[in-house]
């Protein structure tokens, strides 16, 4: 397997996730804040450290962390044994969880709880649904009734615990998802699936992520009633003070050993699991073998220059500059400055764009990528922008995340199956590293400007970000139902050769799409007809 156009590929995606929120600092530093050179040096050393790793993870990611997800999870079906299932589940969930860079990078930035307090702690709530998501597959059980009744006691519980663990909970659920731990426990999921081998395993497949997003929610939300943050100060990370190009080099040296080793006692469980399970199975040839190596070893190498600049380099500017605009005249210009940084955002995050291609799949083309792509974008530049103003205000999470779950529950029985499981595994995938390497920073630095609380008030902008799929895609699934519905019933009602005499009004579409692609819609409809059934 050549790597080569591979790496260049995810290096591209990378740097297009990137750019624009580099764009829009460097805008902001000329027309309203001025940075000095060494602080805005760093945030560059510290962009392309965060570019450089992302790509190798990523591309880490997929060539290790798939096929062993994929493999595990067809191998320990095969068994019928449910404790043994069930109980290798849970190690996975947890143990791969522990090393999600969105988490590590969360828990640097969460005052009062210990680093490693709360990632072992959403590492565990992890686990535990992962299993109960593994369980849901193998008894059959409809994934948004078991979504009503899991999101209900969360809401239900969220009036009970202390108003400082709420938004941290959610954002645990939100950055829980990432590149490491979603191509694992999907490609988990379709194994474990694969075996059952009845007519809806494929549709049952979807879901596992949404159900692991649960139980850091959970998890934490279980912790706060045990744990007491009344005397917690939050202290803002100060910026290496640098004044050359040498300066700035030293600082990265230095900092690059310690993340090396945090990186490496992460990564170190997961590759003792996969060695145990390919000497007990056997089920990897040599050639597959040395590619599951490569791919930690990029895993590895990405990890540490990813942790590395954005705790060093680029985190400490976003946090600089929510604190020095929310104290400057400039003050509300921080709402639409959130809004077009979470339009970019969005748009930039390549799993999302599989996601809009795959439902312009499912749909025959009834819904568009470009519509679901808009449709996110503005959804999650509006969630950033809530987030934002939130902040400013000290407006309670509940308001917001209670109304919105609710929308996404009722929807949830009125579109079909398929769109639910999209809709929720989605939910993650939204708030990907852009938004916890630099909008939770800039929401911690308007905090600390405006004297607000910082454990309620700056953290639950991952969480709003991951709210807007469920919603979004679910209305593109609600639409996708009333359309098809529609065009069933005036296809019922007129003879084919009337039929073929249309001039292609039965399917609306959302976008502008060319002639050919609604032939084909029209052509696929009789097909529908006779298998969807959700």
């Amino acid at each position: 397997m050549n790597l080569n156009p591979k790496l260049i590929e995810k290096l591209q995606e990378s740097l297009s996730a990137v750019l624009p929120i580099t764009l829009i600092v460097l805008g902001i530093s000329v027309l309203l804040v001025p940075i000095d050179l060494g602080t805005i040096a760093m945030f560059f050393v510290g962009a392309l450290m965060l570019i450089i790793g992302m790509g190798l993870f990523q591309l880490g990611a997929e060539t290790s962390m798939t096929p062993m997800g994929r493999g595990i999870g067809s191998e320990v079906a095969k068994t019928r044994n449910l404790p043994i299932i069930l109980t290798i589940a849970f190690l996975m969930g947890a143990i791969i969880t522990m090393a999600e860079p969105d988490l590590q990078v969360l828990a640097n930035q969460v005052p009062a709880i210990p680093n490693r307090v709360l990632i072992i702690t959403v590492a565990v709530g992890v686990g535990i649904f992962l299993a109960l998501a593994v369980l849901r597959i193998v008894l059959k059980i409809k994934l948004s009734t078991l979504l009503m009744v899991l999101y209900l006691a969360l809401l239900v519980l969220s009036f009970f615990v202390p108003r400082d663990f709420l938004a941290v909970a959610f954002d645990s659920g939100g950055v829980t998802t990432g590149p490491i731990t979603v191509p694992f426990i999907m490609a988990m999921g379709v194994g474990i699936a694969s075996v059952r081998g009845d007519k809806n395993a494929a549709d049952d497949s979807f879901g596992l992520v949404a159900l692991s997003s649960v139980g850091p929610i959970l998890a934490v939300l279980l912790l706060g009633c045990f744990y007491n943050t009344g005397e917690a100060a939050y202290s803002m990370p100060t910026m290496a003070d640098v004044a050359t190009t040498r300066d700035v080099a030293r600082v990265f040296v230095v900092e690059l050993p310690q993340y090396a080793l945090e990186v490496m006692t992460s990564l170190l469980p997961i590759a003792g699991v996969f060695l145990l399970f390919q000497l007990i199975t056997r089920r990897y040839r040599r050639r597959q073998l040395g590619q599951v190596i490569v791919g930690f070893l990029y895993t590895f190498f990405g990890l540490v220059l990813f942790l590395c600049g954005v705790n060093v380099g680029f985190s400490p500017v976003g946090m600089s500059l929510g604190s020095q605009l929310a104290a400057s005249p400039w003050r509300w210009l921080l709402v639409p400055i959130g809004m077009l940084i979470g339009y970019y955002i969005v748009k930039a995050e390549p799993a999302i764009q599989v996601l809009n291609h795959q439902v312009q799949d499912v749909t025959n083309g009834s819904i568009s990528a470009k519509a679901m792509n808009r449709a996110l974008s503005l959804g999650v530049a509006v969630s950033v922008g809530l987030a934002t103003l939130r902040v400013l205000t000290g407006l309670p999470i509940q308001f917001i995340l209670i109304p919105g779950y609710l929308l996404a529950l009722v929807l949830s029985r009125l579109v079909p199956p398929l769109f639910v499981g999209i809709a929720f595994d989605s939910g993650g995938v939204a708030s990907g590293p852009m938004t916890t390497t630099f909008l939770l920073p800039l929401s911690l630095g308007i905090c600390e400007a405006v004297g607000g609380n910082v454990m309620a008030d700056a953290f639950g902008v991952v969480a709003l970000v991951a709210l807007t799929p469920l919603i979004a895609i679910q209305l593109m699934g609600l639409v996708y139902r009333i359309k098809e519905k529609k065009m069933l019933e005036q296809l019922a009602g007129q003879a084919p050769a009337e039929a073929e005499s249309e001039d292609g009004d039965d399917i609306i579409l959302l976008e502008d799409d060319e002639p050919e692609s609604v032939q084909r819609a029209e052509a696929s409809a009789p097909e529908e007809e006779s298998s969807h059934d959700m």
